[in-house]
């Protein structure tokens, strides 16, 4: 069997996999077995599609299959180049930590005959997105991930709240879709080809390619959370079930990505340099913005979904460098670019992946998001507060972990921006560099916040109080991100040079062989420019921790010593007089707030003698929202009010509406021709 045949055998096993679970999804044993042939197809997949990126087999020789269905004079188009394999082998081991994470999180599930059905059929369509190699598939394979995935978000529609999140996200989601099929008209053009094939070897004017450029931030940056399109996902995410969670914020969000690469950088063919200035833009202004909105945030899983929108907003940032230096013959700096957004997206896959399994496993033992209501489970959860550990140091970017790699990436191909003859480029890519950093700093402090509200400390309630660690599925899931996370950020050269193929089909270029380099260094241009070293940084860091250890331990006095803690001027010792996630955030809000969120501080401070507690309230808004969605919505009522009547129209009037509109679009496409 071809690599694409074994593919496709693990979607259709998956689709079978989900009509299994409509007959035995009330069972005791339905959890067990439907995650398991989750996990073992996905497993497969995951195989097949990184054997054939290792191999790094020319995009010439990629090999195609063709189904005899979709429509009747194309069939359904399905290939495997290396972009595709990349992507497939980040979908699929996602598929493979989710369904081991939901063998035993599932236990825990009170609807869950409403999750195990759209579970694998939810993986099947990711996969079928990105194997698809015509438009009409790739449509279909779209639409199918989508629906599938606003039908995990709605399993508690219960909730208010729940039934808000899947109105929103299934009318971006179509939004999408139709700016997507527009993108794709676009680029079959006259002749009516939907053949991927046919329209890579198509020549585009500069008003196609401009029009295809923002059809496709409409349609993919929907779905990965641009701003301002981000609306859905801090409503979604939170919604679903926390292994559903991870893998639409680890892994649907890099579909998006992925149809925005392929027709951006493999469908369109040479970009403008004019591109790369929209894509910078767009992507520093929403990893920054993301990062805000997630600092103010007190629900811990909001909170990570916000955070999502600032890694897409890196990773956007990366390709629209790539778009740039691509446009001006800068192979090398290209490559760079594209290599660390890539990779980004393989660290973002696997960092944001735990955090949402150690936002899951909180949930679990607590029944509470609010990291408000939490606080010293690091007494009581002791490896999920390490895993979650793990998860927040790479995503803040710090060595020796993976997120500090992709990132150090992205800042090598900004300095790299002086060579490129646009002085937009020239002053722009600075300010994004500058921008990028603050986003990095924000972050630091936002997973601070994160992670020493929940698991430090005291506990703030009873139920953070009684909580303990979750089972052994869930446990042995989150330890294999972490371990995966370290691996990724001590060994890079490893990963980089796996991603070599990608780029040199996308680019024609790529970065030097890093495994050559002694001591497992990584150089993204020449040694002599600038090199990291993460085993290094990892053992320095692992022997100098070890030896301060030893050091207080054998030298250190004895003596045991007892005196109270600093009480902060508060004598009472009390789990109410600890931070909250507002006091982390109140110092960056009085900074950014009153910009960004139109934030107010209301004390409300009774006089002497009046016996009424003093209250504190912090107001604020989502601009984008009110400013942007409000107004639309708003439009849409009116509009929709008005022309109600139409549907009380005579049959006279019918046909006489049918043929204006036949005779209009006959204009059009006169016009058109």
């Amino acid at each position: 069997m071809t690599p694409v045949s074994v593919l496709l055998s693990c979607v259709a096993a998956l689709l079978g996999t989900a009509a299994l679970a409509v007959r035995i999804a009330r069972s005791n044993r339905s959890t067990p077995v439907i995650y398991g042939a989750s996990l073992v197809f996905s497993a497969i997949a995951f195989v097949t599609a990184l054997a054939y990126l290792v191999i790094g087999l020319p995009s010439t020789n990629a090999p195609v299959l063709v189904l005899p269905i979709g429509l009747p004079w194309l069939g359904s188009h399905f290939r495997l180049d290396t972009l595709a394999a990349f992507f497939l082998t980040v979908v699929n081991l996602g598929g493979v930590m989710s369904a081991l994470y939901a063998i035993g999180y599932g236990h825990h599930e009170h609807a869950r005959h409403r999750v195990l059905p759209f579970f694998p059929a939810f993986l099947a369509g990711m996969n079928l997105v990105i194997l698809a190699d015509d438009a009409f598939t790739f449509l279909i394979s779209w639409e199918f991930m989508s629906l599938v995935s606003w039908a995990l978000v709605m399993v508690h529609h219960h909730d208010a709240d729940n039934r808000r999140a899947g109105y929103v996200y299934i009318v971006m989601a179509s939004f999408g879709t139709l700016a997507l099929l527009l993108a794709f008209g676009l680029l079959a053009g006259l002749s009516g080809n939907y053949g991927f094939a046919a329209m890579r070897i198509s020549e585009h004017t500069p008003l196609t390619a401009g029009l295809v450029l923002v059809l496709l931030l409409l349609g993919a940056g929907s779905k990965a959370g641009l701003v301002p399109l981000h609306a859905w996902l801090p409503l979604a995410h939170p919604a679903a079930p926390s292994h559903v969670s991870a893998l639409m914020s680890g892994v649907m969000t890099k579909v998006a990505v992925y149809g925005f690469i392929r027709v951006i950088f493999d469908l369109l063919g040479m970009p403008t340099w004019w591109s790369g200035i929209v894509v910078l833009t767009i992507g520093s202004g929403t990893a920054v913005l993301g990062i805000l909105q997630a600092l103010m945030e007190s629900d811990l899983k909001r909170l990570l979904a916000y955070s999502t929108i600032e890694n897409i907003g890196v990773i956007f940032v990366s390709l629209g460098l790539a778009l740039a230096f691509k446009a001006n013959g800068m192979g090398l700096a290209a490559a760079l670019a594209l290599t660390a957004a890539l990779f980004h997206v393989l660290n973002h896959s696997f960092f944001k992946s735990l955090l949402f399994f150690g936002a899951g496993a909180v949930l679990t033992a607590t029944g509470e998001r609010d990291m408000d209501k939490l606080g010293g489970l690091i007494h009581r959860m002791p490896v999920t507060s390490i895993a979650f550990l793990v998860g927040s140091v790479a995503i803040s970017a710090l060595p020796p972990f993976n997120g500090f790699v992709s990132e150090w990436l992205a800042f090598q191909a900004i300095l790299q921006s002086p060579a490129v003859p646009q002085w937009g480029l020239k002053i722009l890519v600075p300010a994004v560099g500058g921008l990028l950093a603050l986003s990095a700093a924000l972050v630091a402090a936002c997973f601070v916040k994160a992670y020493g509200v929940t698991f430090l400390g005291r506990p703030r309630t009873a139920v953070a109080g009684q909580a303990v660690e979750v089972d052994r599925f869930s446990l042995a899931a989150m330890s294999v991100l972490a371990a995966l996370c370290l691996l990724a950020g001590i060994l890079p050269g490893i990963v980089i040079d796996g991603l070599a193929p990608v780029t040199l089909s996308l680019i024609g270029d790529r970065m030097p062989v890093q495994t050559d380099i002694p001591w497992l260094s990584i150089a993204p241009i020449a040694e002599s420019r600038s090199s990291y070293n993460g085993l290094l940084i990892f053992l320095f860091t692992l022997f100098s921790a070890s030896l301060t250890a030893y050091l207080i331990h054998r030298y250190a006095s004895r003596a045991l010593r007892r005196a109270p803690a600093w009480d902060c001027g508060f004598p009472e010792i009390s789990p109410a007089t600890q931070y909250t996630a507002g006091s982390f955030a109140q110092p960056i809000r009085r900074v950014f707030g009153t910009l960004a969120f139109r934030a107010r501080e209301n004390v409300d401070m009774p006089a002497p003698g009046d016996l009424r507690p003093a209250r504190f309230t912090v107001e604020t808004h989502d601009l984008i929202w009110e400013w942007l969605y409000l107004p639309i919505t708003g439009a849409v009522g009116f509009a929709a009010e008005k022309l109600n009547h139409l549907q009380f129209l005579t049959i006279r009037r019918y046909l006489s509406l049918v043929f204006l509109t036949l005779v209009f679009l006959l204009v059009v496409l006169a016009l058109w021709s």
